[in-house]
């Protein structure tokens, strides 16, 4: 009699625990990603029970081959890269999101503490580690690694703020947070040259958000920033360990800082 009592307790906690496992909504943003969609939507297979893709009006075959993979795709004007990811996030079916960007992979240990999440939603958002694979080489050090991402939450609770193109996703007040095992892989720049033309992109932008948030640049700003963010990067934060790509990080990461602030004091002009 109590090895059946202990059966069917059993039996009544995975019944229980079965229909309280959440629904995910897999979430990626897309632009001319044909290099890296294919990974992207093949890492989220066993963890997402539906992928929503929101494209930008892509050129290359990003739609194709986001359509071989069965995933819902849209089409979204682009206005920003926050404003983006917001839109995107009402295009979910269930209030649980893990969002990633298309050069993005999900590793098999960050896969497993996932699928442990769905079975015990305990937080109101996860963050994990982000590692950087830069011309073929892991960045480990410098400002990419450990580079803390919070990418899953209960959309409900939160949505994403920062200043466009870096943007962050900010739970409400009060809402807790906890960090998984595992890395976000990032498949960031194949050569170097795409890292050059990425910060001259990315420098205007900042630039044009900082101005419309009120933020003024000055010359001791377009000298100083620049050299700091520099040795923290290179030296307080172990860039050199990066041999020369660590370098060429810390080089083009002192440039975009300094053409930032530049460009931003043409607009005080």
């Amino acid at each position: 009699m109590q090895i059946c009592k202990a059966l069917f307790f059993i039996f009544v906690l995975k019944t229980v625990n079965l229909f309280m496992k959440i629904k995910l909504s897999a979430v990626i943003i897309t632009f001319n990603e044909e290099k890296n969609i294919e990974r992207c939507i093949g890492s989220l297979k066993n963890i997402a029970d539906e992928i929503v893709v929101v494209d930008s009006f892509s050129t290359d075959r990003t739609k194709e081959l986001c359509l071989e993979f069965g995933v819902r795709f849209i089409e979204h004007a682009f206005e920003g890269h926050i404003q983006q990811k917001n839109w995107a996030i009402t295009q979910a079916n269930f209030n649980h999101v893990l969002s990633l960007d298309a050069d993005e992979a999900i590793s098999k240990e960050l896969e497993t503490s996932i699928l442990r999440v769905k079975e015990n939603w305990n937080a109101e958002g996860y963050s994990f580690n982000r590692m950087t694979n830069y011309c073929g080489k892991w960045i480990k050090h410098g400002h990419w690694y450990p580079d803390s991402k919070l990418r899953l939450w209960d959309s409900s609770k939160g949505k994403w703020g920062g200043k466009n193109p870096h943007d962050t996703y900010l739970l409400d007040s009060g809402q807790k947070a906890t960090h998984l095992k595992g890395d976000l892989f990032h498949y960031s720049y194949y050569t170097v040259d795409e890292h050059w033309k990425q910060a001259e992109k990315f420098s205007k932008i900042a630039a044009k958000a900082y101005h419309e948030t009120g933020k003024k640049s000055s010359w001791l700003k377009i000298i100083f920033s620049p050299i700091s963010r520099f040795i923290s990067s290179y030296l307080f934060h172990r860039g050199f360990m990066d041999g020369k790509y660590g370098w060429t990080i810390a080089k083009i990461t002192y440039w975009e800082t300094k053409q930032k602030y530049k460009l931003l004091k043409t607009y005080d002009s």
